[in-house]
């Protein structure tokens, strides 16, 4: 789909589903014209059953706009979810799924805004940054840009090695990990809560004072990481963020 057409619900095919953490997969999705989008874009999922019940829950999207394939959608199984267990227990490659998207305007960057960007992601929501990562890496840019990310264990890392390999790569993109329930953490991956000692270190990884800071997570990490931010001093201006509940 080219920019600015018309968004409407398509059907689209799972090529693949491959396991990322205990807790989260990623499904590849197939439409019949791959969809133009700036990574932190998102779809919305459709799931109609036979009596007509439909459930919508919307998914960022982790793959770079340059990959130009299947769309993946890395899916958390939540045990209260409604929508979640269905994509772990039920779907199947070569299942149809209904899609509305790409959408959002407020949460992307492209390398053409330019930086230094500070990318915040804790869980799950490490999923968009993912995105603006591979961008980065496939637009072979120069752009300074720190991705923080945080998980409960060091199996909990979405897209772990894949972030090292891209961040140790790729001048100019740093990585710093750090896990909050691990007794022992690898080389690498630092323990405890992302605080404002950490922040203030990526930030000055940058050499600069960032012009995009986009944090993703849950409600209260949002609030936390958001909060170290303006004890900082970065510009609230200059931060976005998206939230999830939980």
């Amino acid at each position: 789909m080219e920019p600015g057409a018309r968004l409407r619900w398509e059907t689209a095919t799972v090529t693949a589903i491959e396991p990322r953490t205990p807790t989260i997969k990623s499904f590849f999705l197939s439409l019949p014209q791959p969809p133009a989008f700036l990574p932190g874009q998102h779809v919305d999922v459709r799931l109609t059953a036979d009596d007509g019940y439909a459930a919508q829950r919307s998914y960022s999207i982790a793959s770079a706009p340059e990959h130009g394939g299947p769309i993946e959608l890395a899916i958390e199984r939540l045990p209260d979810g409604e929508v979640s267990p269905f994509f772990h227990e039920v779907v199947a490659v070569g299942d149809e799924i209904e899609l509305y998207g790409p959408i959002g305007g407020h949460f992307v960057w492209s390398v053409d805004a330019g930086g230094p960007v500070l990318l915040i992601g804790g869980g799950s929501g490490v999923v968009p940054l993912a995105a603006m990562v591979r961008h980065h890496a496939a637009r072979a840019s120069r752009v300074p840009l720190s991705l923080v990310v945080s998980a409960r264990t060091t199996a909990d890392l979405l897209f772990g090695d894949e972030l090292r390999m891209l961040c140790a790569a790729e001048r100019g993109a740093r990585l710093v990990a750090t896990v909050t329930r691990d007794t022992a953490a690898p080389d690498g991956v630092r323990r405890g809560r992302i605080d404002r000692a950490l922040l203030a270190e990526a930030l000055a990884d940058l050499g600069g004072a960032p012009r995009h800071v986009f944090i993703c997570g849950a409600n209260d990490f949002v609030e936390h990481v958001a909060q170290l931010l303006v004890d900082l001093r970065v510009p609230p201006a200059q931060v976005k963020t998206e939230r999830y509940g939980g």
